[in-house]
């Protein structure tokens, strides 16, 4: 039960972390437009993350039981996919650079569980067929290939988006198209937020949801008093409390912000007006929304940062700060071998100390 409770306060600090180092997701376009000051962007991202992530379960299921066999699984597992995950945000953070919090606790989940199976790679989930979704599920289709696939997908179609809007709007002035969009990216903010918190949050969620079901089925919980029987979890689920406790969680960290990253993203990689925010948060949410339709736990850093070079291409394609890009994207790359290797760490120091 005492490493349960460590469990559940590193999950709730690692969503804390998440909501403040991605509040820069939903906001840093709003306020490089000037559209909202940094303080009223942040409170519309804490209260629109607090809704989304109450909005279904799909992506904290992948989490929990889609991507790691459950033999590999113990409370250390999951505390050492937690640790990896909370010093790589914190270390991202602390540069200034929007990095991918859900392949960071993938990555640390992943090198837990070699860890705990003694370097068994058969107990990771790369691909297999689910037959009452009619879909692949897995590593493969549910990280792999949404990780290349995202930041492709949120450039073009941001690009594409962009494009659109100029031909129709080329004939009004731009005064005209600052007011009126500066209108339109409170909707496209909003949405961002609310995406956001439907996927971001779900994943600790599912952690959680892990925790619970792992230590049920190592009797962790059997001898507690009657009023703690809510924690037990037979089969695989997300209860209402963890739902509720994780979206006021992020929501939380989320009003905490993360002024380094909305810095990098807002300001240092492209210069924008409201009609490309617009653009890149309407086409970024869009993409997000589609994935936690389909339990893909995908990295809404990635897709917004992308869908923000996408817009910042269309003006000239020196207007992007491609310096600035080449640190993000050397983040995005190192995520998951490094969380990997400190998750698998973590969990060895743990192993050696007789916890199990």
């Amino acid at each position: 039960m005492t490493l349960f409770l460590v469990v559940l306060v590193a999950a709730l600090v690692f969503e804390y972390i998440n909501g403040f180092h991605d509040a820069a997701n939903a906001i840093a376009t709003v306020v490089s437009t000037k559209v909202l000051t940094p303080r009223q962007a942040i409170m519309l991202a804490a209260f629109f993350n607090l809704f989304g992530a109450l909005m279904g379960t799909a992506v904290a299921k992948t989490i929990g039981n889609g991507l790691v066999a459950a033999e590999a699984i113990t409370m250390t597992t999951v505390l050492g996919a937690l640790i990896a995950a909370i010093v790589w945000g914190l270390f991202t953070w602390w540069l200034g650079l929007p990095s991918s919090s859900s392949h960071a606790l993938v990555g640390g989940l992943c090198g837990a569980a070699l860890s705990t199976a003694h370097g068994n790679w058969g107990v990771l989930k790369w691909s297999i067929y689910n037959p009452e979704h009619h879909m692949q599920e897995g590593l493969w289709p549910k990280i792999v290939m949404p990780m290349f696939a995202s930041p492709v997908v949120g450039f073009i179609g941001a690009a594409i988006f962009m494009l659109f809007l100029y031909a129709v709007l080329k004939k009004l002035t731009p005064r005209i198209i600052n007011a009126v969009f500066g209108k339109l990216q409170l909707v496209s903010a909003s949405w961002m937020g609310f995406s956001h918190g439907s996927n971001d949050a779900q994943k600790t969620m599912g952690i959680i949801a892990l925790a619970l079901f792992t230590g049920t089925q190592s009797g962790a919980f059997e001898n507690l008093p009657g009023w703690l029987h809510f924690l037990d979890t037979p089969t695989f689920d997300v209860p209402k409390w963890v739902m509720i406790t994780c979206a006021l969680t992020m929501a939380a960290g989320t009003a905490g912000g993360g002024w380094r990253i909305i810095r990098t993203m807002g300001h240092k990689m492209v210069k924008l007006q409201p009609v490309h925010g617009f653009a890149a948060e309407t086409t970024a949410a869009l993409i997000i929304q589609a994935a936690s339709h389909v339990g893909v736990p995908l990295s809404t850093t990635h897709v917004i940062s992308t869908s923000i070079m996408g817009v910042g291409a269309t003006k000239r394609f020196s207007a992007v700060k491609w310096g600035i890009v080449s640190r993000i994207v050397w983040a995005w790359v190192l995520t998951l071998p490094v969380t990997g290797l400190i998750g698998w760490g973590a969990s060895e120091i743990m192993h050696g100390f007789g916890m199990k």
